[in-house]
C-alpha cells in the first residue's frame, strides 16, 4: 500500500474555541430541521432519549431545546412533549437567529454541525482589486484560512478577510469555530446579509491534504460579500467546496 508523504500544514492547523455544547447541539437540530430531518409538528423524542443520541446530559439538551423554543423553531407543550414548528420568518435580530444561519453547506444527506481547523490568520495590507470592506478607516485587514468540516468530515477551505479596525492585536487562538458568532461577540457587530457568487473555481495551492482535492483542481467556489446590520460591507471571503461530499443550499420560504 503506497505510503501519502507527510502534509506540512497538518502540524500547523489550531483547533478553534469550540461553542458552548448546547449552542451546538442547538445548531445540529437546527441544520437538521432545514435539511427536513424533521418534519413540521413533529413530536421530537423525549429529553432523556435525546440525551443518548446526542451525548449530553439532559440538563444541556434542555437547554439547547428551549434555546430553539425562543427563536420559533420549536413549541413546548406541557405534559406533551416538544414539537417542530415550521420555518421561522426571517429575522434581523442577533438574538433570534441561528449561528450558522448563512452557513449554506450540507453533506448529501442533509444537514451536519459545521466545526474547523484554522490554518493561519495574518494581518496584511488589503489586496488590489478586492471588494472595499471595511468603513475606509484601515487600510489593513485580516487574512484567515481555514478548513471547515460538517460532521467532521472535511468539506471546504475557506480565506476570509475582515477590518482590522476593530482589534489591533488578534490571535489566531483567540477564534470561535463560528466566525459571525465571534463577530457580535468579540467585535461588536453581527452580520445581516450576504451575497454569494458561485462559480467554478480551482483548489488553491495552501490547502491541506486532509481537505482531499488537490491544488489546481477544479472545484465548486463561492465567493461572498457581507454586510453588517450597520449596513457596512464587512468581510469577503472564497470557500472552495469538496463537491463529492458536500453541496451548496439555499432555501426560501
Amino acid at each position: 500500500m503506497p505510503i501519502s508523504p507527510p502534509d506540512p500544514l497538518a502540524a500547523q492547523l489550531t483547533p478553534a474555541k469550540p461553542l458552548p455544547l448546547f449552542l451546538r447541539l442547538a445548531e445540529l437540530l437546527a441544520r437538521g430541521m432545514a435539511a427536513g430531518h424533521y418534519q413540521a409538528g413533529e413530536r421530537l423524542p423525549p429529553e432523556s432519549e435525546l440525551s443518548l443520541s446526542l451525548g449530553a446530559s439532559v440538563g444541556t439538551v434542555r437547554k439547547a431545546l428551549a434555546l430553539l423554543a425562543s427563536r420559533g423553531l420549536l413549541e413546548r407543550k406541557q405534559g406533551s412533549g416538544t414539537y417542530v414548528r415550521g420555518p421561522a420568518p426571517a429575522s434581523t435580530a442577533a438574538s433570534t437567529r441561528s449561528i450558522y444561519e448563512f452557513f449554506r453547506l450540507e453533506l448529501d444527506r442533509g444537514g451536519g454541525l459545521p466545526s474547523a481547523l484554522l490554518i493561519d490568520l495574518k494581518k496584511m495590507r488589503k489586496p488590489a482589486g478586492m471588494p472595499a470592506f471595511g468603513a475606509g478607516t484601515s487600510a489593513l485587514g485580516y487574512r484567515l484560512r481555514r478548513l471547515r468540516f460538517l460532521d467532521d468530515i472535511p468539506v471546504a477551505v475557506e480565506e476570509i478577510w475582515f477590518d482590522a479596525r476593530h482589534r489591533d492585536h488578534l490571535r489566531i487562538e483567540e477564534l470561535d469555530e463560528a466566525l459571525y458568532h465571534f463577530y457580535e461577540t468579540e467585535l461588536g457587530f453581527w452580520i445581516s446579509r450576504a451575497q454569494d457568487h458561485v462559480k467554478v473555481g480551482t483548489v488553491p495551492d495552501w490547502v491541506p491534504q486532509a481537505f482531499q482535492l488537490a491544488p489546481g483542481q477544479a472545484c465548486c467556489q463561492i465567493e461572498r460579500q457581507a454586510w453588517s446590520s450597520g449596513g457596512t460591507l464587512e468581510e469577503f471571503s472564497s470557500t472552495w467546496v469538496n463537491t463529492q461530499l458536500a453541496h451548496y443550499v439555499a432555501r426560501w420560504s
